[in-house]
Formats: C-alpha cells, structure tokens, sequence
C-alpha cells in the first residue's frame, strides 16, 4: 500500500510524486538536532569515563575527599547530563516523526536544553575555546529553530479552545446592570 494522502489518518507532510509524502525541512532539523543530542549523551559518558580514569591514576584528591568519592561524582554528574540529554533526544525524535510541535512538557524539556547550551557555550569560550563555544552555539540555533519552527505550527493549526482568541469588551470586569423597573 502506498503512504497516505496528506491529511488522511492523520499523517502530516504533503503528497508528493506518486504518493509518497514528503516532510518538511523542519522534520529533517528536529531528526538532526536529536542525533547531535544522543552524540552529546555519548560524550558525556566518554567525558566520566575520561575523568574517572584520570582521578584514579593521579590519586587526586581535594580538600581530604578520597578519590574514589571524586570519581564517583563525575559519573553521577556526566551520567545525569546523558540521560537528560537522550530524554531531549528522544522528543525531538518524537517531533520528527510525528512532525508535531512537542507537548508543554517537551517544550520546555527543550527550552532548558537550550539555555544549558547557551551557558555552558559562555563558560566554554573562556576554559575550552571558539571551537568548543561554536559547536555549542551551533546546538543551540537547532533547538531554537525546532522550537521557533513547530511553535508556529501550534499557533496556525493546532485546535485550540472555543471561542474567540482575544477578550471581548467587559470580559472579566464585573459589569453592573440597573435593576428593571417594577
């Protein structure tokens, strides 16, 4: 059976030649932005195992801390970086193949994924260099454009409430009537 007509079963894109659907270049954004994601989960468990190698070789320790404890703390650290950054990885794959705006809780799962970004891009130019803040800021253009992107489609097509989208005149004043006339 051939893929579906754009708006029949629900399927989003557009009926190309033949039948097929094509997707938008924004699926393709979303779809990168998660493989870059789960790269950087990757790095982030290559990144403790580094540090932990390096802990326990040097017997480093800091303020009487036993090296061991410190090792330990880099896993648990990176380890948690990881896991939010497949969690982020793992909406955005959502995003692409359902080529849907993420939830209110993906939105801002990603809006927070964002902002580490930025900040660890800032901190990065001064301790790791341009290369290290470029790729960072390069991460952060795909959240956004994911999220500027599908935030437009929420606003132009998603069903929203019945009703009028602005106030109308006296909604939500309390208006006086006169009493009628006995």
């Amino acid at each position: 059976m051939e893929a579906a007509v754009a708006g029949e079963a629900g399927v989003p894109g557009e009926a190309g030649e033949g039948g097929h659907i094509r997707r938008r270049p924004l699926v393709w954004v979303a779809g990168v932005t998660a493989v870059v994601a789960l790269v950087e989960a990757v790095v982030m468990v290559a990144t403790a195992a580094l540090l932990s190698s390096v802990v326990h070789g040097q017997h480093m320790s800091l303020a009487g801390i036993k090296p061991s404890a410190i090792a330990l703390g880099g896993w648990v650290g990176c380890g948690a970086a990881a896991v939010f950054l497949l969690v982020c990885a793992v909406v955005l794959a959502r995003t692409a193949l359902r080529d849907r705006a993420p939830g209110r809780a993906g939105r801002i799962l990603l809006i927070a994924c964002a902002v580490v970004h930025g900040v660890l891009g800032a901190v990065s130019t001064g301790l790791l260099g341009w290369a290290v803040f470029a790729v960072m800021m390069v991460v952060l253009g795909l959240l956004v454009w994911v999220l500027l992107g599908y935030g437009q489609d929420a606003r132009r097509g998603a069903p929203g409430p019945a009703g009028p989208s602005r106030p109308e005149a006296g909604e939500g004043h309390v208006q006086f009537k006169e009493k009628p006339a006995e």
